[in-house]
């Protein structure tokens, strides 16, 4: 609908795809150009990632959350953090092991274990008793008994956030039921408060157990150039750098030593991209909130997870994603994208700039001020073609 949209000339103001606007900072991409004039450069790469990058990385650990990787054994550089996370499944995933995953969640948590044969069961997107409740039913019911648990804390798509009680608890529950614990922290750097978001790898133990994935995309804005981590479990990490030397040589050199000279480099570009996020998280809840659509303020992340209006809340998401398409010329992802109990809520991506969000605000509030008209143009149209 969106392509047909702008085909036809509509200014489309699109939240949909959680895809960075800003342009990745100028020193990493003048490292990639000085990098990539050197013919060498040009041959096959790694593909459990350069040695430099790796120790980038770790030294990033050890500054960030006070924890030492070894970069040998202990770390490996990925095609962004959604393909380790599928190769991982694909190299320690039988047909018919039993995962249990978030939901909502981002597809790649389900459909990475859906692919390679196993059988998915859910649990809710939480922090609290209701998790663990959930976690413990799944295990005492389920049959095979889950061999793994995904977690995603800043969440995507709904915001949630995690602190270190929550992982300690989580860890003491997977070793205790040997239970592997795959943890995307894709967003540990997109938050608006003074308490940055924790890595599971912070837990005394969690490496028994635990692995964690993390990118590049959103941190430095580089999200076309795709490298991200997994970092944790020996064993896990050696099935993963496995896997990987037999369908990739790694990402290009010189986009390996530009995103090392981002790990190492001057850290304002991050703090700016922070601030830039937040600004757009200000004009948007708040824009919404004055024009009578109530969504909470995300402590984290690039997206709002915003509750359909009740006027519209028996409509879905996937109907009411398409009138604010067709009626505001807003794009928004239906939470049914991201699980079946996503279906109450649409996500809408920090990805417009102020002025595009501020339109988008009005065209939104002149939506839902006729709500009434909208929803009887909707039922008619659905009525016919049935």
């Amino acid at each position: 609908m969106k392509a047909r949209a702008r085909a036809d000339g509509a200014d489309i103001i699109d939240f949909g795809m959680g895809n960075p606007d800003s342009p990745t900072p100028r020193h990493i991409v003048d490292k990639m150009i000085e990098t990539v004039n050197n013919p060498r450069t040009h041959r096959y790469s790694n593909s459990r990632g350069i040695p430099g990058l790796r120790k980038a990385f770790s030294a990033y650990y050890e500054r960030r959350f006070n924890v030492a990787i070894d970069p040998e054994s202990e770390c490996i550089v990925t095609l962004g953090s959604k393909e380790g996370l599928a190769n991982l499944a694909s190299a320690v995933t039988s047909p018919g092991d039993v995962i249990l995953v978030p939901n909502p969640s981002y597809p790649i948590h389900q459909f990475g274990f859906i692919i390679a044969g196993a059988a998915v069961r859910n649990i809710p997107v939480a922090t609290g008793e209701a998790f663990f409740q959930s976690l413990d039913s799944a295990v005492r019911h389920s049959i095979p008994k889950p061999t793994m648990l995904v977690l995603n804390y800043p969440n995507n798509p709904t915001a949630c956030m995690a602190d270190l009680d929550f992982y300690a608890r989580v860890v003491d529950f997977c070793r205790h039921h040997k239970i592997y614990v795959l943890s995307d922290l894709a967003y540990a750097e997109i938050y608006f408060n003074d308490n940055p978001p924790p890595s599971i790898l912070q837990v005394p133990g969690a490496r028994d157990i635990a692995v964690e994935f993390t990118s590049m995309s959103k941190t430095y804005s580089m999200p076309g150039w795709r490298i991200g981590f997994a970092a944790g479990n020996k064993d896990l990490i050696a099935a993963l750098t496995r896997i990987k030397s037999y369908l990739d040589y790694g990402a290009f050199t010189p986009i390996q030593v530009a995103a090392a000279a981002a790990l190492n480099g001057p850290q304002d570009c991050v703090e700016d991209i922070r601030k830039l996020y937040k600004e757009r998280r200000d004009t948007l809840v708040e824009g919404l909130g004055q024009a009578g659509w109530k969504l909470p303020s995300p402590e984290a992340t690039m997206f709002a997870w915003a509750p359909i209006p009740p006027a519209f809340r028996h409509l879905g998401s996937l109907e009411f994603s398409k009138l604010l398409l067709s009626e505001a010329q807003v794009a928004v992802a239906p939470g049914i994208g991201f699980g079946e109990y996503g279906d109450g809520f649409v996500r809408l991506g920090l990805v417009e700039n102020k002025h595009r969000t501020r339109q988008a605000v009005r065209s939104i509030k002149q939506f839902l001020d006729t709500y009434d008209h909208v929803i009887e143009d909707s039922e008619k149209k659905r009525a016919e073609a049935s």
